[in-house]
């Protein structure tokens, strides 16, 4: 067999890296996306897209995502191949390391077709080194999902002081059911997962003045929500309530609050997503309105 050759695109190489067979059943291919278009965009960089290649055929391709002001990839969300074998040795060869986020269309597990291609991807990953770490919904709202009234129950004011907001972060992630929250918590500390919340709404480029801390009728702190942008979409970036708090359904009132923002706004879409797992939420994004647009798998 001859010798597999991996390494990055060069500047001009996307019809290379779009030259490997697709059936276009899952991932980004799934949603109509094309490797070129979302590089032509800014989303990938030639230097964060790795391909295998056999006799100069693309047996296996990998694409790293990143915000236009990082200097590492934040995510590795393009990842195919026909020959599993290599593609466990792009993972191997290339020194890029982030979450794996698999993108799939809602109830693919009910389609055999569908659940091939994820699965052989999965084990991929696996067998690469990676581990599943949660399934997520993600939402897509548009103006004809309409917005439900404000409950009326909270009073929303804005918080300048990013250690305030820290300070609530370190609250609300006491028991926190995201996943990514209680790995970090586990491994690193409250004050760490903390700090990171805080990094990644800074990190969003949209208005630091659209944050709102909630209150209730005696003045008692129930949670934070963060209507915001990404380098994509609009997006509910952060809905959390504080332990004390929990169990009234204050996160709907949080979420409503959010949509009201965006949609003043102007926006023709909101994105979102939530741990299959967090339960409450999940029945929260679907009583305001949210319908499941994708599934998604990360592996760490």
């Amino acid at each position: 067999m001859t010798d597999l050759v991996i390494r990055p695109l060069a500047t001009g190489e996307e019809a290379l890296f779009e030259s490997l067979p697709d059936p276009g059943l899952v991932g980004f291919a799934a949603f109509g996306d094309t490797y070129s278009g979302m590089a032509a965009a800014g989303k990938y960089r030639p230097e964060w897209t790795w391909v295998a290649l056999r006799d100069g055929v693309v047996v296996a391709r990998a694409a790293w995502w990143a915000g236009p002001k990082d200097n590492k990839p934040v995510a590795l969300d393009w990842f195919d191949f026909t020959d599993a074998s290599a593609a466990v040795q792009l993972l191997h060869v290339s020194p890029l390391q982030a979450e794996y986020s698999l993108k799939l269309p809602p109830g693919w597990r009910d389609v055999p077709a569908l659940r091939e291609q994820a699965q052989a991807r999965i084990d991929a990953a696996i067998a690469a080194g990676m581990s599943p770490l949660v399934e997520r919904f993600r939402y897509r709202w548009t103006p004809d999902c309409g917005v439900p009234a404000r409950p009326g129950r909270l009073e929303f004011r804005p918080e300048p002081d990013d250690a305030a907001i820290l300070d609530v972060f370190r609250r609300i992630h006491q028991g926190s059911l995201d996943a990514h929250v209680r790995r970090t918590v586990a491994a690193s500390g409250l004050e760490v997962a903390a700090r990171e919340e805080l990094d990644h709404l800074h990190w969003l480029p949209s208005p630091r003045e659209w944050w709102r801390l909630a209150y209730n009728p005696a003045g008692e702190l129930v949670g934070l929500s963060v209507p915001a942008r990404n380098y994509g979409d609009p997006l509910i970036g952060y809905i959390g309530v504080v332990p004390e708090h929990r169990g009234h359904g204050y996160a709907y009132d949080l979420l409503v609050e959010a949509t009201h923002k965006l949609a003043d706004e102007g926006v023709d879409r909101i994105v979102a997503g939530t741990d299959q797992t967090n339960v409450p939420m999940a029945a929260h994004f679907a009583r305001v309105g949210y319908p499941i647009a994708q599934e998604r798998i990360d592996l760490i």
